[in-house]
């Protein structure tokens, strides 16, 4: 018998390779389902194939709840001083210039006017991005203006919070914001104007324990983190084994803490039906 041999290569190996950009593909953290960038952005960034919810930035809870062009953001230039002279693993004033580098962010939460339908609205959006979504004097300060701003122009405030808790570089000083940002929205409320707040993956912390809880509707994604201490810290303290699902949405709405949990690509037509009711 003898030996076959292929002139020609039809198909060569380079031929066989995919061209794919990087970062046009992303895997899904539940089921493992691989995604292209552009599905997953019309889908909310939300798996269609489990509903999982990826953790995003502001800018794009912007571009899914608001109308086209219609935000306008406030205070964007804002940034963090270093009061404490603070050094850990690095010093806090080079941690924020390389955070701001590598995010495009000044702080840890962008705040703004816009249209949600058709009612303007006062808005802070966390960043987790930003030094892990952690609320320093910056975060505060910028949410204060934000309800000061419903206040003054009589519209509603929703803040989405997606936090770590306080910014240990800041001290007492971060801790302080919890009661300046708590005290804005007593006022509000006494003027009758509503306050929504949505939390999301998570919410931890220092942010759990002031304005994050302190909405007339308190809207969750699903099985999203929120809490204020970690489940073993919690343990240690009480000397018990916790429920299965501590801490995520689901359980908070078993337990009252939570109105609704809402889809993030049902989100924005959540807010205009609730926004419409509130104002009745």
């Amino acid at each position: 018998m003898g030996w076959f041999k292929r002139s020609k290569e039809n198909i060569s190996p380079e031929s066989q390779k995919f061209d794919i950009p990087d970062g046009q593909w992303i895997k899904c953290n539940s089921c493992s389902e691989i995604i292209h960038r552009k599905q997953l952005e019309l889908n909310a960034w939300v798996c269609p194939s489990c509903d999982y919810h990826f953790r995003i930035g502001s800018g794009e809870y912007i571009s899914i709840l608001f109308e086209k062009n219609s935000f306008k953001e406030c205070d964007p230039k804002m940034k963090s001083g270093d009061p404490l002279e603070f050094t850990d693993t690095k010093k806090y004033s080079d941690r924020i210039k390389s955070t701001i580098k590598k995010s495009g962010l000044n702080d840890a939460v962008k705040t703004g006017l816009g249209m949600i339908g058709n009612k303007k609205v006062s808005f802070a959006c966390m960043d987790f991005r930003f030094i892990g979504g952690s609320m320093g004097s910056v975060v505060g300060e910028k949410i204060a203006r934000a309800i000061d701003r419903a206040y003054n122009e009589k519209i509603p405030m929703i803040i989405i919070s997606q936090s770590g808790g306080a910014r240990m570089m800041e001290g007492a000083l971060s801790l302080m914001q919890m009661a300046k940002t708590s005290a804005r929205l007593a006022r509000l409320d006494d003027a009758g104007l509503p306050f929504i707040s949505i939390l999301t993956d998570p919410t931890t912390g220092g942010t759990t324990a002031s304005y994050a809880m302190l909405g007339d509707i308190i809207i969750a994604e699903p099985k999203a983190l929120i809490g204020f201490a970690g489940p073993r810290v919690i343990k240690q303290t009480i000397g018990k084994d916790l429920p299965e699902g501590f801490q995520s949405s689901e359980f908070l709405l078993e337990h009252g803490f939570v109105d609704y949990i809402v889809n993030r690509k049902n989100m924005k037509e959540k807010l205009s039906q609730t926004l419409e009711y509130l104002k009745k």
